[in-house]
């Protein structure tokens, strides 16, 4: 098989095209930008292009199968020349359906908790011993890459809802016809692609409807908007598998999880990951794993990358960071910390970065999703409004929005950065939510001396 990638430097595409090379397929590719950490992880597999832009004349008639990267314009001239040449062009996710038609599929879909629980999956299914192939959206420990393509029985994948390519703008997920679906929840984000919250829930109802004959859906049941939408689209040809918060118990800080009669003791917690964990939990029992041997699995789980994850930590102190920005995620990581440390003060510092976050008309999805932080920052910096070309955020509809009293609202970020090294963290919390950077502000270098 030969393979060209047209866009070889995205985060994901890059890793498919390791994935493929290892696989034994001849890989070619292309991108006008290559950043680290693809750049090093290409260059080590002898895959990065001898130099960077577009070069239509590597499209010839012996591939057999052209990737197309979401950083790719329609108009890119090696997609005209593939198009030219009729040779068949994949998005991401319709190239990892066709390598995966033979398999049995698992796809975690939904509004948040996605890469959450497809971790969990791929870590109880290795503990097992289990031989499975996987797509992920973040770095997860004992794993190399985010995506792995062999001839494994088993695919696990998560699938998100944003557009395929630049040609084919339908969600990633309508492309992976799971036998196994999995639904962890829905709350309207990404109002650039979905301006509605109808338009956003009909693509759920697609993926539902393409879940393979014979197959299962495991969805979140205490969500009330979720719940709906299964019972009004229900299928007689496949089952049903409800999941809520899962029977658990929480002494000093760490949480014991009951599942299937089995009892262990968690390195994770909160209520939105417990749910994840009850996914994850339905999800490997359809391949064959018990009770007994996914608790056991799961113990040693530790967390996705910038998922609650622990940057630092001493007896009265621990900051994490979490890759929240929409509004429900951000209630969810607020309430996990605050019930699992109850009588520790928690600092919420939340950045604006998405289109979303940072649209006027969005604020008011934010209505109390920091009422548990008994101190509550929104960051959003002038030079991410100006990247999106999108107007001034003034503060007080900041303000208004969230709702909560005392917020504070900054947008440079040496205010920032002179608040936070004047605050006390004995006996605290920190919890930083963002999927940017915080204008470039070291925040793991500030999490290591607040806690040293």
């Amino acid at each position: 098989m030969r393979v060209h990638f047209i866009s070889i430097g995205g985060s994901v595409m890059h890793q498919l095209a390791i994935a493929l090379h290892k696989k034994g397929y001849k890989v070619t590719g292309t991108d006008d930008e290559i950043f680290e950490p693809a750049r090093s992880n290409l260059a080590a597999e002898g895959l990065l292009p001898a130099e960077t832009g577009w070069r239509p004349e590597l499209i010839t008639s012996d591939i057999d199968a052209v990737i197309l990267g979401m950083h790719a314009k329609s108009d890119n001239p090696e997609i005209k020349a593939a198009q030219a040449l009729g040779l068949p062009i994949y998005s991401f996710p319709e190239y990892i359906y066709h390598e995966s038609r033979a398999k049995k599929r698992v796809v975690v879909g939904g509004s948040h908790g996605k890469t959450t629980t497809t971790s969990m999956i791929m870590h109880v299914l290795r503990s097992a011993g289990k031989d499975f192939d996987y797509l992920v959206g973040a770095r997860l420990d004992g794993f190399d890459q985010s995506v792995n393509i062999t001839d494994a029985p088993v695919i696990v994948c998560e699938g998100d809802e944003y557009p395929a390519s630049a040609i084919e703008r339908k969600p990633k997920f309508h492309f992976l016809y799971p036998h196994v679906a999995v639904l962890t929840g829905i709350a309207w984000d990404h109002i650039n692609v979905f301006p509605t919250f109808d338009f956003y829930l009909e693509q759920f109802v697609v993926f539902i409807n393409r879940i393979e004959k014979g197959g299962v859906l495991i969805y979140n049941e205490s969500d009330a908007v979720l719940k709906k939408l299964v019972e009004d689209n229900l299928r007689e040809d496949i089952r049903y598998q409800p999941y809520g918060v899962p029977q658990h118990s929480i002494v000093n800080g760490k949480t014991t999880v009951t599942i299937g009669g089995v009892s262990g003791e968690l390195r994770v917690f909160g209520n939105h990951n417990l749910m994840n964990l009850n996914a994850a939990y339905y999800s490997c029992k359809e391949l064959g794993i018990s009770a007994q041997d996914f608790v056991a699995g799961i113990a040693n789980f530790t967390g996705a990358a910038k998922r609650l994850e622990l940057l630092g930590a001493n007896e009265t102190t621990n900051v994490y960071r979490d890759f929240a920005h929409a509004p429900s995620k951000v209630k969810a990581t607020i309430e996990a910390v605050k019930q699992q440390y109850p009588n520790r003060k928690l600092i919420g510092i939340l950045e604006l970065h998405t289109f979303s976050s940072l649209n006027e008309q969005f604020m008011s999805e934010y209505k109390g999703a920091m009422d548990k932080a008994d101190v509550a920052i929104v960051f959003y910096s002038r030079h991410a409004l100006e990247l999106k070309r999108m107007p001034f955020l003034p503060a007080e509809k900041v303000y208004e929005g969230f709702g909560k009293e005392g917020l504070l609202v900054m947008n440079d970020k040496e205010d920032l950065w002179k608040w936070l090294k004047a605050q006390s963290y004995a006996n605290t919390n920190l919890v930083l939510m963002s999927s940017g950077n915080y204008d470039g502000l070291d925040m793991l270098t500030f999490a290591a001396g607040i806690t040293s």
